[in-house]
């Protein structure tokens, strides 16, 4: 049976994961209150970010702002969108 938590994003029950997505205790955050399905669009964005601000990963500022804008992207705070980005009809 899988694992469900209540998403922080979604604000329902839905599956989640069965180890922490990333190490330490912000791993341990995500594991306990953030979906499967959040974490797969926090993926999606944090690609779209990369690509448009032409990021790269082993800058640790890019790495602090990629971390800041995942978190507010799960508190569902406003977060940086690529320019001329049109959301997806749900």
């Amino acid at each position: 049976m899988a694992r469900t938590v209540f998403c922080r994003k979604f604000g329902k029950d839905l599956p989640g994961f069965e180890n922490p997505p990333i190490p330490g205790p912000l791993g341990q955050d995500i594991f306990e209150n953030v979906s499967v399905q959040a974490w797969t669009e926090w993926q999606e964005l944090q690609k779209m970010l990369i690509n448009e601000h032409h990021l790269s990963l082993q800058d640790l500022d890019a790495r602090r702002y990629l971390m800041d804008q995942m978190k507010k992207f799960f508190n569902n705070e406003e977060v940086d969108k690529p320019s001329g980005y049109v959301a997806p009809p749900t």
